[in-house]
């Protein structure tokens, strides 16, 4: 069985090819160029090396969210397109847990952290237990205090990564001292074969439904800014859900 998965959550773009036995490629681009310019090309070129097209795709993995709104929004849009061309079923995971699956069996705690704006990260908190990634925190949009705050709880060394360590690392080395823990920089961002393998595992534990191009939706965690501006809008013109308020 072979599974296609991508990452289009971060500045990161990331495809990669996996079946049952072994990784047969993976193409990561970490740059300022937008995935709408980046991904099929992408695509494109690993099936290309592996001589392979979407007709030897059998399932296809993707990060759903949380991350940027925009990049999550062209990656799910993407795998509409290639599901529905094949009628290839669709495995969506979390992109906190993708990243979190770069530090494979780890006996610390595990935080991945994506810069959310308005003084917040995406994040959550997981551990290896029993070689199985368990959710310790649950992930949501947490400003950099609060989640500092439930880590020192657990009172354990903490590995973080991902993109929002460009912006807190040092308020977590304040915070918690040599308790915090950095991933190097090739797992500190996401991968596509960790989101085929964390897709895999799901599926083979019954943990995650398998989809279709016409039922697999983002994961946000929260109302992207022109939602959220949207809304506050209406409330200053006196429109609430549609209807002026009388």
């Amino acid at each position: 069985m072979n599974i296609l998965a991508l990452d289009t959550s971060s500045l990161v773009a990331t495809v990669a090819l996996m079946n049952r036995e072994k990784l047969l490629g993976e193409y990561t681009i970490n740059s300022p160029m937008t995935h709408s310019q980046k991904l099929m090309p992408i695509i494109d070129g690993l099936l290309s090396s592996l001589d392979l097209s979407m007709e030897d795709i059998d399932i296809i993995g993707v990060s759903r969210g949380p991350g940027s709104f925009t990049g999550v929004r062209i990656g799910i849009a993407t795998v509409k397109g290639l599901a529905h061309s094949r009628n290839i079923p669709v495995i969506g995971v979390s992109s906190l847990e993708g990243l979190a699956y770069n530090t494979l069996y780890c006996k610390e705690l595990v935080c991945p952290i994506m810069d959310a704006r308005r003084n917040q990260v995406y994040t959550g908190v997981y551990k290896w237990v029993d070689y199985k990634l368990k959710t310790i925190v649950h992930e949501a949009p947490l400003g950099i205090d609060e989640l500092m705050n439930k880590v020192k709880e657990r009172e354990e060394k903490t590995i973080f990564l991902g993109d929002g360590l460009n912006r807190y690392k040092n308020e977590i080395i304040d915070s918690l001292g040599d308790r915090a823990l950095f991933a190097p920089k090739f797992v500190g961002m996401q991968r596509a074969s960790s989101i085929a393998q964390l897709a895999l595992d799901k599926m083979d534990g019954g943990e995650v439904e398998v989809e279709s191009h016409k039922t697999i939706t983002p994961k946000y965690l929260r109302k992207s800014e022109a939602e959220r501006q949207y809304e506050e809008r209406m409330k200053r013109c006196g429109c609430i859900d549609g209807q002026y308020s009388r």
